[in-house]
């Protein structure tokens, strides 16, 4: 673990890195809620990480293809992204490419 990361710290299902207090998050509906997905399962990640699937994949193609957190770490280009933000410290805060 590294120097002031918490064993309570929430990880990302995507890139794997602990999301550490302070960093920017967001909840991500694994089904988009204008696509059926209110009330369904959402799953807590790094803000840039969100913004990256938002910007690569529509809502339609989220809500037939991508709702899961397998199927989107399986998506060519987000597990490209993924692969590379892992190797960013926990606290990393970065843009959206």
């Amino acid at each position: 673990m590294s120097e002031g990361q918490r064993d309570t710290d929430p990880v990302c299902p995507l890139c794997l890195r602990p999301i550490p207090p302070g960093v920017p998050q967001s909840r991500h509906h694994l089904v988009p809620r204008l696509r059926g997905g209110k009330g369904g399962p959402v799953i807590l990640v790094h803000q840039v990480c969100h913004s990256t699937i938002h910007r690569t994949l529509g809502e339609t193609e989220l809500a037939r293809r991508y709702n899961s957190v397998e199927a989107l770490r399986a998506h060519p280009g987000l597990a490209r992204f993924f692969a590379w933000v892992a190797r960013r410290p926990p606290g990393w805060k970065g843009k959206v490419r």
